[in-house]
């Protein structure tokens, strides 16, 4: 039986699948960048990020952490700058990423870390002000800027320093499983768009919402609540980790404050778990969107962790993202101070 075609509102399935094709192209030279960097060698990594480009890196942090030993620092740009890191010096090597290429904080911490003698590489276009600076430069092929493009460029150059160093050996069935993941995106796309629209109808303009997230998903938790519902929406939100959920925002809960619930498939689910029981008891506005739930053709269960941000982001960040500006009728593109003016 053919499957019924779903219409993705705002979506450009033609679009996004070339571009997609694109990354997976480019992917070979992530991975030479990775051997060359392994091959000179290296004494810790600091991923270097700000707003939302450190909430993307925060799942390369915990990827990096489950599969190895090597030290790894992930750090905001604009308190590197006034605080500094003593583990920051010439065996470092830096990763960070720009899509605009003059992200203000990120720019001011390359220029002073290559003055350092110390490798950056970074995701941004050349001729920009951070590419001008960084050591080595990754430009990734694409216009339409989904967030999971850069989750498996900054997977692979991750994964394949760990494949290195011998400590994630099942590099390459990671890429062989992942080369079809953006039509599979496409697919998570139309089974989520329905709910997608219910749960932006029922919930885009309440006064507050909580969004909960822990483990390879807490930073892309943080990005939709803020990057998205914050900046984009202004839409006021709380967004708290599983763990530090009993700590403070439980006493927020009651029946009429929506709980966001994003549950992983890592060892912090039993986290998610634990929130999941107590939301359900008292609040009767609980959203649980399970990552679980989505399937990717021929993928093993071990990389099911690694992948999840990229579907979460699928789910929320561009599907109920877009549902949320149809229902508070606020262009995302529209923004009153970021950017707007010299703060």
């Amino acid at each position: 039986m053919e499957k019924e075609k779903v219409m993705l509102p705002k979506f450009n399935v033609e679009t996004y699948l070339k571009d997609g094709d694109a990354v997976v192209a480019k992917l070979k030279e992530v991975e030479a960048v990775a051997d060359k960097v392994h091959d000179k060698g290296y004494e810790n990594i600091f991923l270097l990020g700000m707003g939302g480009t450190y909430d993307e890196l925060e799942p390369i942090q915990y990827i990096i952490n489950k599969y190895s030993e090597v030290e790894v620092h992930l750090a905001n740009a604009a308190e590197l700058n006034v605080l500094g890191n003593k583990r920051l010096k010439k065996g470092s090597v830096v990763i960070t990423a720009s899509a605009s290429g003059d992200t203000k904080e990120i720019v001011e911490a390359v220029e002073w870390i290559v003055k350092e003698g110390i490798e950056v590489v970074a995701f941004t276009k050349p001729e920009t002000p951070l590419g001008k600076l960084a050591t080595t430069i990754i430009t990734a092929p694409v216009t339409t800027g989904q967030c999971e493009y850069s989750y498996l460029m900054f997977d692979v150059l991750a994964l394949r320093l760990l494949n290195r160093r011998n400590e994630f050996p099942k590099y390459d069935a990671f890429i062989a499983q992942t080369k079809n993941i953006f039509h599979d995106l496409v697919d998570i796309r139309e089974k989520f768009d329905a709910k997608a629209d219910e749960i932006a109808k029922a919930y885009a303009l309440e006064p507050y919402s909580i969004f909960v997230g822990s483990g390879a998903l807490w930073g892309e938790t943080v990005l939709f609540s803020m990057c998205i519902l914050e900046e984009m929406q202004w839409v006021r939100t709380r967004a708290v980790s599983s763990p530090d959920f009993f700590h403070g925002t439980l006493e927020l809960v009651d029946k009429d404050v929506p709980v966001f619930l994003f549950k992983g498939e890592d060892e912090c689910r039993k986290l998610d778990n634990r929130v999941e029981a107590f939301a359900k008891k008292f609040t009767d506005k609980l959203v649980v969107i399970d990552t679980a739930e989505y399937a990717i053709d021929g993928l093993d269960p071990e990389f099911r962790m690694i992948v999840s941000p990229m579907i979460l982001t699928a789910l929320v960040t561009e599907r109920l993202a877009s549902y949320y500006e149809t229902y508070t009728k606020h262009n995302l593109a529209y923004r009153r101070y970021y950017r707007q003016f010299e703060y």
